[in-house]
């Protein structure tokens, strides 16, 4: 086996790919290597960037980083600081949506 599992779910029969790789150091860092399915899935290669979201379940989403370019008068240390307020008072906004 190469390490990648194929399974079915559910009742609903949903497919899912599971994919297996040892821990190696990397410096003073862990690391792990992307199968090469994965990465072609996520469309990344060498030198791309990629995040891990962890979702209300506990499971680890990874997402390859989408580069946008910004218009020049917006900087983004303030778009950050934007998204921030945005997401700690999101069930204000969402209270006021629904008004």
């Amino acid at each position: 086996m190469n390490g990648v599992v194929n399974m079915e779910k559910g009742r609903d029969r949903t497919k899912s790919t599971r994919y297996s790789r040892k821990i190696g150091r990397m410096g003073n860092s862990l690391g792990i290597s992307l199968p090469k399915m994965l990465a072609e899935k996520l469309n990344v290669v060498q030198g791309d960037e990629i995040e891990f979201i962890e979702n209300d379940e506990g499971e680890i989403v990874i997402k390859k980083v989408r580069k946008s370019n910004l218009p020049e008068n917006v900087r983004p240390e303030v778009l950050e600081a934007f998204y921030d307020v945005f997401n700690e008072d999101q069930d204000i906004f969402n209270d006021l949506r629904d008004r």
